[in-house]
């Protein structure tokens, strides 16, 4: 995988196909890598590290086969090549209990998915201008 601008972790197929065209309705050039499960995005954050390139940001679904999302973003925040991507927690679920341990593990923030492909683009421009242009960080 060429590294991406947006590394995804996402189980539902569906909601990753619908997910890449709203990025690139947002912003043609955006490149959107996606994993299925835990592991998988395990095994791809290892050899981001391993060829030392990092995505801009990462969306990281919490509830996930094998590895939970919290696993990953745990996996993410312990490795300092890793730590300071950006990580949004985008989930179904908007239980404070995982709000809450999503950013004690460190996650940036936490976005409940949008219904309705209008409301998700939105939200991608919505992260995109934050995250891409307004936000400054340091990788």
């Amino acid at each position: 995988m060429i590294t991406p601008d947006i590394f995804c972790v996402e189980d539902d197929p569906d909601y990753a196909f619908i997910l890449e065209h709203a990025v690139k309705e947002v912003k043609n050039e955006l490149t959107l890598g996606v994993v299925v499960d835990g592991m998988s995005a395990i095994e791809q954050l290892n050899n981001f590290v391993v060829t030392k390139q990092r995505p801009k940001l990462i969306l990281l679904d919490l509830n996930l086969p094998g590895l939970s999302g919290l696993d990953v973003l745990k996996k993410i925040k312990e490795t300092p090549f890793l730590k300071y991507v950006p990580v949004i927690l985008f989930s179904t679920s908007d239980n404070p209990k995982d709000v809450k341990a999503s950013y004690e593990f460190g996650a940036n923030a936490f976005v409940t998915k949008p219904s309705g492909y209008t409301n998700l683009v939105d939200c991608v421009k919505s992260l995109h201008d934050f995250w891409f242009n307004q936000n400054k960080n340091i990788n």
